[in-house]
């Protein structure tokens, strides 16, 4: 464990060099898919789709015909043929795009995230309320699906949430690394999209003390990291993930 004056300045280091577009192509990265879209609802299938290799995420997500998501649901069926990926059946991903063509034509993505955010300041109030609605915009069920969309949870998540964090920091932050699309959200009060990698790096580092892949650590991450940042803890997570990667993805 290093001391945290030499720790911060080490990941402000890090920072500069990693949160950049030539930081981001690096290595393969979904952000690299919705970078070329620059919209919400195609951000946030991305980010849904991100566990498994870096490499497999990205080579199917260019397999995916996004435009499909503002096309009627007939289109979609004949659209999506044959897609398939880990858990997920071409069921499952004909379904998940009727889900997202619901969704955008019934609400603001941004919307379904702030509005509960607004009221408590927490923004995992604002990823229940979004899988709440989901759930209720199409009754199609199966464990791939909900896989993809996660649980709904009564009192406090124990699932990591990573790829919606992961989503609400690409949405949020604005810089050369992220999308910044939205503003009714405050990059301190992001959590951290920890995935296997920043999990590893932060044990290392000594930034975490929990060994469990819970929400738990996620906020003792997020807690620590604001030592650091207080007004943009997450800035640091594109960094500890590069530095714990080693060319691949993880979760």
């Amino acid at each position: 464990m290093e001391g945290g004056a030499l720790l911060k300045a080490k990941l402000d280091a890090l920072v500069s060099e990693k949160n950049t577009e030539r930081g981001l192509k690096e290595f393969a990265d979904p952000l690299q898919v919705a970078k070329k879209f620059n919209d919400s609802y195609v951000a946030l299938m991305c980010a849904l789709f991100s566990y498994g290799s870096a490499k497999n995420i990205m080579k199917f997500l260019e397999s995916l015909d996004f435009t499909l998501i503002d096309k009627e649901e007939k289109k979609i069926i004949e659209g999506v043929k044959d897609l398939k990926y880990r858990f997920q059946t071409s069921e499952d991903i004909k379904q998940i795009f009727i889900t997202f063509a619901r969704l955008k034509k019934a609400y603001d993505l941004e919307e379904i995230f702030t509005k509960p955010y607004k009221k408590s300041g927490n923004i995992t109030d604002g990823i229940l309320n979004c899988i709440k609605e989901i759930y209720k915009i199409n009754a199609y069920t199966s464990k791939g699906y909900t896989h993809f969309f996660g649980k709904v949870w009564k009192k406090e998540p124990t699932s990591p949430l990573k790829r919606y964090n992961l989503f609400l920091r690409w949405m949020v932050r604005k810089d050369a690394l992220d999308l910044g699309l939205w503003s009714e959200i405050s990059p301190q009060d992001l959590l951290m999209p920890l995935d296997t990698h920043t999990q590893k790096m932060a044990l290392n580092l000594g930034l975490l003390k929990r060994k469990s892949y819970d929400f738990k650590a996620v906020l003792e991450l997020t807690q620590k990291l604001k030592e650091f940042d207080p007004k943009d803890p997450i800035k640091y997570d594109f960094a500890l993930y590069r530095l714990g990667q080693g060319g691949a993805s993880g979760t």
